[in-house]
């Protein structure tokens, strides 16, 4: 076979590279409810929760155009505060620096969910990797002492989330209020 022969055959045979099966719809469905891990360390958010957040993000880009002020000089917070408020129907994470001025907060709403699936201990999962990605982009925030509020699903999910996104627990405090027989409670639901 002549060289000119060998050449022309080349690139076919890189033409002929293997297509990605393509994904199907119950697949997705598959891979969010099979269990989640809290090592997100080299995973993403997922595709919709990302198009949610840009769209929300362009919304408020277009608000701040009609009310602009001066940006101040980015202020380093190496230490703070991670306020968690998991409820019966939603969970909530706030970071703030150690005076109590809020750096980044995130709720399930804000992510996405809707419902039921707010209160989910995978939405507390994403919520706080939302949170903590933020205040470390803008504030290079490192270490965080909890303090956790409720009594929510998603209570334990954001704990082991804000360790598994890069961020230091340096302290967990338990702050869900407890009556001492104060009100008096609901009638009980018949069912």
């Amino acid at each position: 076979m002549s060289d000119e022969a060998k050449k022309d055959a080349l690139p076919v045979e890189e033409e002929k590279e293997p297509k990605a099966a393509p994904v199907l719809k119950e697949d997705k469905e598959e891979k969010e409810t099979a269990g989640f891990s809290f090592d997100s360390s080299d995973e993403e958010l997922p595709e919709e929760i990302k198009q949610k957040l840009e769209k929300n993000k362009a919304a408020r880009a277009k608000k701040k155009l009609i009310k602009k002020k001066k940006r101040k000089t980015a202020k380093v917070v190496k230490v703070g505060r991670a306020y968690i408020q998991a409820t019966y129907n939603n969970t909530m994470i706030t970071l703030t620096d150690t005076n109590g001025d809020v750096i980044s907060w995130a709720s399930a709403g804000l992510a996405g969910f809707k419902g039921a699936k707010k209160a989910t201990p995978y939405a507390a999962q994403i919520i706080t990797k939302i949170a903590s990605q933020k205040a470390k982009e803008e504030y290079g925030l490192q270490e965080v002492s909890v303090f956790v509020s409720g009594v929510g699903t998603g209570r334990e999910a954001a704990i082991r989330a804000l360790n598994a996104n890069g961020l230091d627990v340096i302290s967990i405090k338990d702050m869900t209020s407890v009556p001492h027989n104060g009100c008096r409670p609901k009638k009980p639901r018949r069912v």
